[in-house]
């Protein structure tokens, strides 16, 4: 091996199995050498794959860090590189191989030099009491495992403090889609890398990362294209997915009627639409037949157009269904009852309010989404007199526009309510902002128009600074959803604004 990648100028190296038979020869350039994909993990999460890697180096020097990723990408048992010599021979040997109990952030641990001649260690005895310690190691899967481990990563090019938050909410939108976040990296850059998002040292640091807290899955806390989570899938053997699936799947989940499942189904479908150029070989062949004009479509083609008819199916239906609730929404007019929609960030306490001000018993979870479909429940106001509050979708930063539109049916609750209570949590360090959202998000449907009145709730989590900041900094109401003696004068601000806007019938 050393003459031969001395004659050629390329490293050589073998894949070789605990019987000591060669798998695989490979042949890479002078710096780097690329291992052939010989598929998914051998066993279970304590075992390795059952090959070793034994390759040449050019130049001097000995394990470097492509050694250590495929070492912990792939599993494999042991890494061992020859450095060649100005004559052709081998010189010095570097073993590398995993800790099942790192004493640092470094997983591996790196033996030699050695000479070729002498090698003071028997591979099967060390592999297989490496092996044996990480299965003693291994923790036991719980039944009620979440669906996967993953990585939140946040790609910034504006202030730290706000990748931060961020990355806070991407996390707990990750944690209610059913997944275990195991670490958390964020990178600063002048701009998003067009192919990686993030630089390739930094993803090759994640791929270890990825390894040593046994992640499955990456999320991006941005939108990233199809070539970009393509290519970042190739490297990293991972699965890749953006904020935008994160949330489709929490509405998938969560959605329960009728019309909550067509939405959620409407904003997928056109969020893969555009996906479906991500194709392997198999999809460009021709599947004309008897009958067909021309070589006929190719299943890329078939897959878009059922798509398309798909999504016209769903919107009609999501039509009729907007129109019964029109109809639904006339009646109450007719009868003169005010209308009051809770309107706000995700996970500001609406259905709490709801259940407060209504007496009613709404599902409540502190995760964000949990109200999909608009609640209504009627309200007694201090004169006695009657209102239907109704309890909307949370709405949250860059929420995905084809789910927004997909919703905007239902949203027609609170675009042709009353008046809005728009709910903050006061005790969120990013509230200011949060308001900013959902009026953008308001004006964007074209709903800004209806009056609002802003509930900061949750106050009783505040300091007394923080108090006092609050009410200089807003024109609305301090609240707490489960503090009734902050709903009293709560209920009477509403009836006063209803009284002005003359919506009671002498």
């Amino acid at each position: 091996m050393s003459s031969l990648s001395l004659e050629t100028g390329r490293q050589i190296g073998l894949l070789v199995n605990r019987n000591g038979r060669i798998e695989f020869i490979m042949v890479g350039d002078r710096h780097r050498i690329h291992l052939p994909d010989f598929g998914r993990l051998r066993a279970g999460k304590g075992r390795f794959r059952g090959l070793r890697m034994i390759h040449t180096h050019l130049s001097e020097g000995g394990i470097d860090r492509d050694d250590l990723v495929d070492l912990f990408r792939l599993r494999l048992d042991m890494v061992a590189s020859i450095s060649v010599g100005n004559s052709g021979d081998p010189e010095n040997l570097f073993i590398a191989h995993l800790l099942p109990e790192p004493d640092s952030r470094e997983p591996w641990v790196i033996l030699g030099p050695y000479q070729t001649s002498r090698i003071p260690i028997s591979f099967l005895e060390m592999i297989q009491s490496i092996e044996e310690e990480f299965a003693r190691k291994t923790p036991p899967i719980p039944v009620d495992a979440v669906s996967g481990r993953g990585i939140v990563i946040n790609v910034t090019t504006g202030p730290g403090r706000s990748a931060e938050e961020s990355l806070d909410e991407l996390e707990v939108l990750a944690s209610t889609a059913g997944v275990k976040v195991v670490e958390r990296v964020i990178q600063k850059r002048e701009k998003v890398d067009p192919r990686y998002v993030l630089g390739r040292g930094k993803l090759e640091e994640i791929v270890l990362l990825g390894m040593q807290h046994d992640a499955e899955i990456l999320i991006f806390d941005r939108d990233i294209t199809p070539l970009q989570a393509r290519t970042i899938g190739e490297m990293t053997d991972m699965k890749v997915v953006d904020r935008t699936q994160v949330i489709l799947d929490i509405f998938a989940r969560q959605a329960k009627s009728v019309d909550g499942k067509l939405q959620v189904e409407l904003a997928q479908l056109k969020y893969r639409l555009p996906r479906l150029g991500q194709r392997d070989d198999a999809l460009s062949r021709l599947t004309g037949g008897i009958g067909g004009r021309g070589p006929g479509e190719t299943k890329l083609e078939i897959s878009r157009r059922r798509a398309r008819d798909r999504i016209a199916r769903i919107e009609k239906k999501l039509n009729k269904l907007a129109s019964r609730r029109r109809n639904r929404r006339k009646l109450r007019q007719r009868s003169g009852t005010p209308v009051i929609a809770l309107v706000g960030y995700t996970n500001s306490g609406k259905s709490t309010l709801l259940n407060a001000l209504t007496k009613s018993k709404a599902d409540v979870e502190d995760r964000p989404f949990v109200t999909l479909d608009p609640l209504s429940r009627q309200m007694m106001l201090p004169s006695g007199r009657r209102a239907v509050l109704i309890d909307t979708v949370g709405f949250i930063k860059d929420l995905p526009k084809d789910l927004l539109a997909a919703f905007r049916a239902t949203l027609e609750e609170a675009g042709e309510s009353d008046l809005m209570l728009n709910v903050v949590d006061a005790h969120a360090a990013s509230s200011e902002e949060r308001v900013r959202c959902v009026e953008e998000l308001l004006m964007d449907l074209d709903y800004h128009r209806v009056p609002q009145l802003t509930l900061w709730n949750k106050c009783d989590l505040l300091d007394a600074e923080q108090t006092a900041r609050t009410i200089s900094n807003s024109n609305g109401v301090m609240i707490s959803a489960l503090d009734p003696s902050t709903l009293e004068p709560l209920l009477e601000s509403i009836e006063r604004i209803l009284e002005e806007l003359g919506l009671f019938r002498n």
